[in-house]
């Protein structure tokens, strides 16, 4: 008999094959320990020091961010100085065209060893998925998204979309008394290739932003009187100039 937790597919082939994965917290643990996953809860924490994202087209209020961008090669991922997250129109119709700054993500978080693990791990199955790629741009965004009664949080308030990136990573750091916030993934001619929910620590959403779109439908508080709100991390992958020139 096969035993379904050895036969599966790694990370890298689901999302070779379908263009995208959904990875349990248990398997994505298991991915994270491999390279050096520790202090979980203390990274978790982190996410109550983010500031307000003041760029929200919408007037919304509801989104807490910080961002880096980091350098990833074979001799490793080094961080680059703090700049703005820059999304053309062509991507982000909502909040694209513009330089953004955000606050950035901290020195203490950058040396976490969860922080650390959850790079590596990108790295060796971005470049398992792409190894004619020498060098790697990576944008790391821890997100809170909240809601208030009567007042939805948007986790992709530009809806359905792509990043203009190669590759993405969305995990799942902590859901506090909220409803829906369903993924949904599309082919590029906007047909429904399947739908999942984020819904323990470490769940996690690998896409080839290439060949898929993707978005998650606004949270709600599940108890009115209680906060409410939606951790995650992003991680994109996006090759440099020099490794397209």
């Amino acid at each position: 008999m096969t035993n379904p937790a050895t036969s599966r597919p790694s990370i890298a082939k689901l999302v070779g094959r379908d263009g995208f994965a959904f990875v349990h917290d248990a398997e994505m643990r298991g991915a994270l320990e491999a390279n050096g996953l520790g202090e979980w809860d203390r990274f978790a924490a982190s996410w109550d020091d983010l500031g307000l994202d003041t760029y929200m087209a919408d007037g919304g209020r509801y989104r807490r961010r910080r961002h880096a961008v980091f350098a990833a090669t074979p001799q490793g991922i080094a961080r680059r100085p703090h700049q703005p997250h820059y999304q053309s129109r062509d991507y982000n119709m909502l909040n694209g065209g513009i330089a953004r700054w955000f606050e950035p993500v901290t020195e203490a978080v950058e040396a976490m060893p969860a922080f650390t693990a959850i790079l590596r791990t990108c790295q060796r199955v971005f470049d398992t998925l792409s190894p004619e790629v020498p060098e790697w741009e990576v944008e790391v965004h821890q997100f809170r998204i909240e809601a208030q009664p009567g007042k939805e949080g948007r986790p992709t308030p530009e809806g359905m979309h792509r990043d203009g990136v190669d590759w993405v990573l969305v995990l799942l750091v902590r859901r506090e008394n909220i409803a829906s916030g369903e993924t949904t993934i599309h082919d590029l001619d906007r047909r429904m290739l399947g739908s999942f929910t984020l819904t323990r620590p470490m769940d996690a959403a690998w896409v080839d932003d290439s060949r898929v779109f993707h978005g998650v439908t606004p949270v709600e508080p599940r108890e009115p009187e209680a906060p409410a709100f939606r951790d995650v991390l992003v991680v994109t992958f996006r090759r440099t100039v020099a490794a397209t020139a």
